[in-house]
């Protein structure tokens, strides 16, 4: 029988650096080389400030998890990861991947 991973927070998986890098973050690539479960992955990906932070922290089933804003800059930078149990399957594990929004004006490309 496996262990099932459960991270208490989310953790950046890919970090976006000077929007033309992508660095893999090593200890997410651990967690990750970690699950012997069966996975569900659920990533989300849509316009900056539209709340997809917010529902990949109900489906966590958690009010807070993922970083919400209440201004229009955006909070997410690069893909953030969050492995819970799956809440209808227990011997499965559930990959959340927030991705930063899309058409932030912060961004210049």
């Amino acid at each position: 029988m496996s262990a099932q991973i459960h991270m208490k927070d989310p953790i950046c998986l890919i970090e976006n650096r000077n929007s033309n890098e992508f660095v893999i973050n090593t200890e997410a690539e651990q967690i990750l080389s970690q699950i012997t479960d069966p996975v569900v992955v659920v990533a989300i990906v849509g316009k900056y400030r539209t709340g997809k932070s917010y529902l990949m922290n109900k489906l966590a089933g958690r009010k807070t998890g993922f970083p919400l804003g209440s201004t229009i800059q955006s909070k997410t930078k690069g893909i953030w990861m969050w492995c819970v149990p799956h809440p209808c399957r227990p011997s499965h594990t559930l990959v959340l991947l927030d991705t930063e929004g899309l058409g932030d004006v912060e961004k210049v490309s």
